[in-house]
């Protein structure tokens, strides 16, 4: 077993089953051969061992996807429906690309009476969603970063679940749909002034205490980093691998050795808040001081350990790391991200938001109040990228249960 598994505190090994087939006799030497390749074959599969990640804390800090190839399960329990989940993964490799298959169900309690999951409508879950994700091996740096929009998928974690942290909300006030502050929920691009970002409000678009939420389809994805997988007792080297960005670089948890003061401390974001006012209210500016609720409220300034992506490099390997701050896990990609990450349309989220694959609905927005208005979103630091610019070309459209943002 690779050694993520006995990297686990709460894992929990399970072995399957022999087949009756392996000790089965014949009397023809022919047959016997025949049914020992078989039987070889079988439990070659039958044999592996199965991983428990439930509330599991992970410690593991390799950075070569391939050392945590294996198959894993876990139970997540729906705290306000009291249904319970059961998240299936697997993960393969070959000699450039590992490839991580999940449910979409995470490793812990979700929904909790801080979510308001689908607009706070009564009884909404999550639903099983088969996400692909392929994680190359040896990533490299870009010539440009690809910025973090509605068109990519920000990363896959080690317990199957996506990172997605753009919105399709923005300051519209001329918009139908607007709540009294101007906001929408949904119908914007990552090129729009005055976008929302999920973790900027008390209401976090709904999400729960793991800064998670659904998506119409029922697909379960983080906007900032998770309250599970890593925690505040890290191990002398520093919080462990918690999932892989589109472009194959690690994530890591907040904690990181400083190597100039030998301190093992939590890392700090580059971005600032802005101080002062946006300015006077109008139909293109929000007004209001700079507080976080959009995008552009911050800038950076290079006023902590991490880059402009919201990563940096350690004993040679770089990695983005979970802070507290915008821009919360990803701001930008340092390499150039899977085409299993992209969604139609590519980086930059041209043409609007994505649509449900399955019910063709537009991305959910922030819950919405008894009076329709849509409650303040997150910051989402600075906006997307011009369409196009810094990204690689267009691949074949992501799965439909993924094209929601």
């Amino acid at each position: 077993m690779p050694s993520f598994g006995a990297a686990l505190t709460a894992a929990v090994m399970l072995t399957a089953a022999c087949t009756s087939a392996a000790t089965s006799d014949t009397s023809d030497d022919d047959e016997t051969d025949q049914s020992s390749e078989e039987t070889n074959s079988t439990d070659e599969s039958a044999n592996e061992e199965v991983v428990d990640l439930t509330d599991a804390i992970l410690t593991d800090r390799s950075a070569d996807c391939a050392n945590y190839v294996g198959n894993y399960v876990s139970t997540a329990f729906d705290i306000k429906n009291e249904i319970e989940f059961e998240a299936a993964i697997t993960i393969t490799a070959d000699d450039t690309h590992c490839t991580i298959t999940s449910n979409s169900v995470p490793n812990h309690e979700f929904n909790d009476d801080t979510a308001a999951f689908a607009g706070g409508q009564e009884g909404a879950t999550i639903e099983e969603n088969e996400t692909i994700s392929v994680v190359s091996r040896s990533p490299e740096f870009a010539d440009e970063p690809t910025f973090i929009g509605t068109g990519v998928k920000n990363a896959i974690f080690l317990n199957g679940v996506r990172l997605d942290i753009a919105t399709a909300g923005c300051y519209r006030p001329t918009d139908p749909s607007a709540g009294e502050d101007g906001n929408v929920g949904i119908g914007c691009t990552d090129t729009d002034p005055w976008v929302l970002d999920a973790l900027g409000s008390a209401t976090k678009f709904g999400a729960d205490l793991h800064n998670a939420h659904t998506q119409p389809g029922g697909l379960y994805h983080y906007h900032g980093g998770p309250e599970a997988l890593f925690d505040d007792e890290p191990g002398p080297e520093g919080s462990p691998i918690i999932g892989f960005a589109a472009d194959g670089f690690p994530v890591y948890g907040s904690w990181f050795v400083d190597p100039d003061s030998g301190e093992l401390r939590e890392a700090v974001s580059g971005y600032t808040l802005k101080e002062g006012s946006r300015g006077e209210r109008s139909d293109t500016n929000p007004g209001g001081d700079f507080e976080g609720e959009y995008v552009d409220d911050w800038e950076f300034t290079d006023a902590g350990d991490l880059d402009e992506c919201n990563g940096m490099t350690i004993d040679g390997q770089y990695g983005y790391y979970v802070t507290d701050i915008y821009p919360w896990v990803i701001k930008c990609l340092k390499g150039t991200p899977d085409e299993s990450f992209i969604v139609q349309g590519g980086p930059g989220g041209q043409g609007g938001p994505p649509q449900d694959g399955e019910d063709g609905e537009a991305p959910a927005g922030p819950p919405q109040d008894e009076d329709g208005q849509a409650r303040s979103g997150p910051p989402n630091g600075q906006g997307g990228p011009p369409p196009g610019q810094g990204g690689p070309p267009a691949g074949e459209p992501a799965s439909a249960n993924e094209n929601e943002s």
